[in-house]
C-alpha cells in the first residue's frame, strides 16, 4: 500500500461516476434556455419535501442562508424584542451567526458526548424564545432534546438525512456544500417545513422580495442547472447512504474495546446519517500526522467550540471545562464517502488502530 493517497473527499471519483448524467442535464437546460425556477426546481423541492415528510420545500443559495431565512422570519413573529435561542456549541459558526445576523440574543449550550446540545446544561427557568438542534456529524436530533420552547429549529446541514427523514422541528435548513451527503458543485442550500407562512416569506427572501414586495431580501436561489444536476444525485442517495453505512459498522466493529471511541455506536447507529465518521482518540493531533504519513487526509470538525471563538465571547455560554471544550481537542474526522474501495476502507482503519496503539509501545 506505499504510496497510497486517500483524500478527504471522493468529489473526483463521484463526479467520474455521474460525469455523463450530469453533462446531459447541464446541457438540457442550457439548450432550454429556461435558468432560473424552472421544472427541475420544482421536482428538486417536491422530492425535498417528501423526503422530509413536510408540506413545503423551498431552495436558496447556501444552508448558511437558509437559517437566515428562518431566523428574519421568526424573529418578526416574536413577542420578545429580542428573542432569545439557544445553539449548541459544537456547531459550524454559520449556526449561530444566522441568529445574530437576523437581532436574535444567542446563548451558547454546551453538550453531550456526542457534541448534540444537553437540555440540562441550560437553566430550565431561562426564558427561550427558540432551540437550535444541531445533528453533529450526522446524529438524528429528539424531540427530547428541547423543553419549554414554542419553537424548535433543526440546522439539519449534516443530519437532516437521519432518522428516515423524520422531521421534530418548526423548520429545517439543508446544506448542499460539496462536503454533504447530498452534494452540489458549489454552494446549495433548502428549507422544509409545514409552515406555509415561512414558505411565502423565503420565496419572497431569495427573490429580492418579488412579486410583492413586502419583505426586504436578497438573491438566494438555486439556478436550475443545480437543480437538474442534483435531481440526477437523487437517484443515488439511498446507495450511498447503504454504503456509508456499511463503512461505519465495519469501522465501529474494528474500534470495538480498543480505547478509540467513535461518535457513531450501537445508540446511535441506526439513526445516523453517517455524514462524518470521527472518532474521539488521545493525543489527536499526532495521530493525524501519522495518518498523514499513511496518505490518508483527515480534518477536525471542530478544533474550537462556539464559545472559545473571538466572535462570540460576549455571548453567554459554557466555560473551558465543558464537554464541548474537551471534545473539541480530542475528535478526528476520517475520510468516508461511497467511492472509498473496500481496500482503502481497511487501510483506513488498520492505520487507526497501528497508529494509536504505537504511540503507547
Amino acid at each position: 500500500m506505499n504510496g497510497l493517497k486517500i483524500p478527504f473527499t471522493g468529489l473526483k471519483k463521484q463526479y467520474n461516476n455521474l460525469r455523463t448524467e450530469i453533462l446531459d442535464v447541464t446541457d438540457e437546460v442550457l439548450r432550454s434556455g429556461q435558468l432560473m425556477g424552472g421544472n427541475y426546481t420544482a421536482e428538486f423541492e417536491n422530492w425535498l419535501a417528501n423526503r422530509n415528510h413536510s408540506k413545503y420545500a423551498v431552495t436558496c443559495h447556501s444552508g448558511s442562508q437558509a437559517l437566515e431565512i428562518i431566523a428574519e422570519y421568526y424573529r418578526t413573529q416574536s413577542s420578545a424584542h429580542p428573542p432569545r435561542v439557544v445553539v449548541p456549541s459544537m456547531t459550524y459558526v454559520a449556526t449561530a451567526n444566522a441568529f445574530i445576523r437576523a437581532g436574535w440574543e444567542v446563548w451558547i449550550a454546551d453538550t453531550d458526548k456526542y457534541g448534540i446540545l444537553d437540555k440540562n446544561k441550560v437553566p430550565q427557568d431561562l426564558s427561550v424564545q427558540a432551540t437550535v438542534l444541531v445533528g453533529l456529524y450526522g446524529s438524528a436530533v429528539n424531540a427530547d432534546r428541547f423543553w419549554g420552547t414554542d419553537l424548535v429549529i433543526e440546522d439539519g446541514a449534516q443530519h437532516w438525512l437521519a432518522n428516515k427523514g423524520n422531521r421534530v422541528g418548526n423548520a429545517t435548513a439543508i446544506s448542499f456544500d460539496p462536503m454533504k451527503n447530498l452534494n452540489a458543485y458549489g454552494n446549495g442550500g433548502a428549507i422544509v417545513t409545514d409552515d406555509i407562512d415561512l414558505l411565502e416569506f423565503a420565496r419572497e427572501w431569495n427573490n429580492n422580495g418579488k412579486p410583492r414586495h413586502t419583505n426586504i431580501g436578497t438573491n438566494s436561489r438555486m439556478s436550475e442547472i443545480d437543480c437538474a444536476q442534483m435531481m440526477v444525485k437523487t437517484q443515488h442517495i439511498d446507495a450511498w447512504q447503504a454504503r456509508r453505512r456499511n463503512i461505519s459498522l465495519y469501522w465501529v466493529g474494528r474500534l470495538k474495546n480498543t480505547g478509540i471511541r467513535s461518535l457513531i455506536d450501537l445508540h446511535n447507529f441506526e439513526t445516523h446519517a453517517y455524514h462524518k465518521f470521527v472518532i474521539d482518540v488521545d493525543q489527536r493531533d499526532i495521530l493525524a500526522r501519522n495518518l498523514e504519513l499513511k496518505g490518508i487526509e483527515t480534518r477536525v470538525h471542530y478544533r474550537e467550540p462556539l464559545h472559545e471563538l473571538p466572535a462570540y465571547s460576549n455571548y453567554v455560554g459554557p466555560d473551558i471545562l465543558s464537554v464541548a471544550s474537551a471534545l473539541s481537542r480530542r475528535v478526528l474526522s476520517l475520510p468516508i464517502y461511497p467511492e472509498l474501495t473496500d481496500l482503502e476502507v481497511e487501510y483506513i482503519i488498520d492505520q487507526v488502530l497501528d497508529s494509536s496503539l504505537s504511540k503507547h509501545s
